[in-house]
C-alpha cells in the first residue's frame, strides 16, 4: 500500500514587472526561463502567477528539482 502524495509546499517567488513597447513584461529570477507579458500591471501578474504554476508542474513532471525562492527584492531611494 502507497502512501498518498502530499501537495507541494507553497513557496513565494519574486517576480519583477517591467514596462515595455506598449505592453508590460515579467519575469521570476528564481525560475530562469519563467516569463510572462500582459497589457497591464495586473494582467502581468496573472500570467506570471500562471506561468509559474505551469513552469513548476512541468518541473516536477520531468522529476527537476523546484528551486527554492531566494531573492529578496527593495526599494532604494535615490
Amino acid at each position: 500500500m502507497t502512501k498518498p502524495s502530499k501537495p507541494p509546499k507553497p513557496r513565494r517567488y519574486g517576480i519583477v514587472i517591467e514596462k515595455a513597447n506598449g505592453n508590460y513584461s515579467a519575469y521570476a529570477p528564481d525560475l530562469p526561463g519563467c516569463v510572462a507579458t500582459g497589457a497591464t500591471v495586473e494582467e502581468t501578474e496573472r500570467e506570471m502567477r500562471e506561468a509559474i504554476r505551469f513552469h513548476l508542474e512541468g518541473l516536477r513532471e520531468d522529476g527537476q528539482p523546484v528551486p527554492e525562492p531566494t531573492s529578496v527584492f527593495e526599494y532604494v531611494e535615490a
